[in-house]
């Protein structure tokens, strides 16, 4: 009987002194790292293994031991982009990840005007079929799901971005990750993150809501559905936590439909959400956004001031918008068939503002002043430097107002990045409001054909009644 038990022991000490290394999904043959960085690989094995690790770009041996946690992690360098180029782990087994490009790597993450793919109805997508064999693009799409607890690893695999893989994937990731290939000749790693009708706040960890009263009591407003989550932080554990120490050149970002009865607290919890996202990942990455198109909701106002919202994270360094409400074609679906064009202006906000490239247009013009004088109400804008322009005879979607808050179409006359405003039934402007309503397209462009973002020089109390 000892001869047995003793036998069983060292059998039991010998297949766990040699558990398998194992590794999060996020690691693996066809990723995209990112390039001329400290990043990490990471993983699992039997406490106190010896991982003996060669990338094979400078074939060099790196060794790392796992902790009391089974637990082990190491520092590589990547070099400038390239490749393919592949991975060595050796340890009580052997693991070659091969394939590897080193490039630039985004995460694009929101609801479901990032989700939509060609799956989806996005038939611009089959235009792209012939050209994906001449892009460097590889894509890894992170499955819907949820926890109450940050995870460590998620369900995906790096995919090349060919006909089949491409067509569940974000319309506006690829458009996105297209341009930045053909402008920066690298590869691009695309990591989709995205949920449909989720509010922010499951995209935000669950302390930080919690803890904040202003927040905690807009997550309220959340009711339970059928469809996506809407606990503060689900989202977070389990689609963005597990990602954290893949580096990455930034995120882009759709959302905002789901929280437009909080747009007061919106901004907020924006910024809250971007400032956890940077905390662990120790990076000030770029955070690029859409605003929301024109759609008609079930209640006046909503919309606009949701827009208005989100122009106001701009203040947060290193965030960039896009307007897209001249990509509108239905106000009536919510869900803007041109993801082409949305993904071609954040791509060109990252390769101004990020990479440093020159673009003759890269920011739609924002509203920076007000003057009055005499029966005109003057009106600045920034990035309108290449002048400003409307296209069509007549003015849409731009009123003024005096001071008993009622307001009427205004006339409108342009002096290079200027717009003077004006109303017979105006005797004495005090406001000026353009596309601020929730169906609202205007025509005011600048000259590099971007189209001015919707503003309001007040701050009176907007009618958020329901429509009947």
């Amino acid at each position: 009987m000892k001869k047995y038990l003793l036998a069983g022991i060292l059998f039991l000490f010998t297949a766990t002194s040699y558990a398998k290394i194992r590794l999060p999904n996020i690691l693996g043959s066809n990723m995209v790292l990112q390039q001329k960085s400290t990043t990490k690989l990471w993983g699992w094995a039997e406490p106190g293994e010896k991982i003996k690790i060669i990338t094979s770009w400078d074939n060099k041996l790196i060794e790392s031991v796992t902790d009391g946690n089974a637990r082990w992690q190491i520092d590589i360098q990547t070099p400038q982009a390239g490749g393919p180029y592949n991975i060595t782990l050796q340890g009580g087994n052997k693991i070659v990840l091969d394939n590897i490009l080193i490039g630039e790597v985004w995460v694009c993450s929101g609801q479901s005007n990032m989700e939509w793919s060609y799956n989806q109805g996005i038939t611009s997508i089959k235009d792209e079929f012939s050209e994906l064999n001449k892009r460097n693009i590889r894509l890894f799409n992170i499955p819907k799901t949820t926890s109450n607890t940050p995870q460590d690893n998620n369900e995906g695999n790096w995919s090349i971005c060919d006909s089949n893989t491409i067509k569940n994937f974000s319309a506006v990731g690829y458009y996105f990750g297209k341009h930045l290939n053909e402008d920066l000749d690298v590869p691009i790693g695309l990591i989709g993150s995205n949920w449909g009708g989720t509010p922010a706040e499951v995209w935000t960890p669950e302390e930080l809501v919690d803890n904040n009263t202003v927040l905690k009591e807009a997550a309220t407003n959340n009711k339970p559905t059928a469809w996506w989550p809407v606990l503060p932080g689900y989202a977070y554990n389990a689609m963005i936590a597990p990602l954290f120490n893949y580096k990455i050149a930034g995120t882009i970002w759709y959302q905002g439909e789901s929280n437009k009865e909080t747009a007061s607290t919106y901004t907020e919890l924006i910024n809250t959400m971007v400032g956890s996202w940077r905390k662990a990942w120790n990076k000030e990455f770029p955070f690029y956004y859409v605003q929301i198109a024109p759609f008609r909701y079930e209640r006046h106002g909503v919309g606009a001031l949701l827009r208005e919202a989100q122009a106001k994270n701009l203040t947060t360094k290193n965030t960039g918008m896009v307007v897209i409400s001249d990509l509108v074609t239905d106000t009536l679906n919510i869900h803007p068939t041109n993801k082409k064009d949305v993904g071609l202006r954040l791509a060109n906000l990252a390769l101004v503002e990020t990479y440093g490239l020159k673009k003759d247009a890269h920011k739609s013009p924002m509203f920076k002043s007000l003057t009055i004088k005499d029966k005109e109400a003057i009106l600045d804008f920034d990035y309108a430097t290449s002048g400003l322009v409307l296209k069509g005879d007549q003015p849409k979607e731009i009123f003024i107002a005096g001071a008993d808050k009622v307001f009427y179409p205004a006339t409108l006359k342009i002096k290079g990045n200027q717009l003077i405003v004006s109303s017979k039934q105006v005797k004495a402007p005090v406001a000026v409001r353009y596309q601020f309503s929730n169906t609202g397209i205007g025509n005011i462009f600048t000259k590099n054909n971007l189209p001015m973002a919707p503003f309001r020089t007040d701050n009176w109390e907007i009618d958020t009644s329901p429509l009947k």
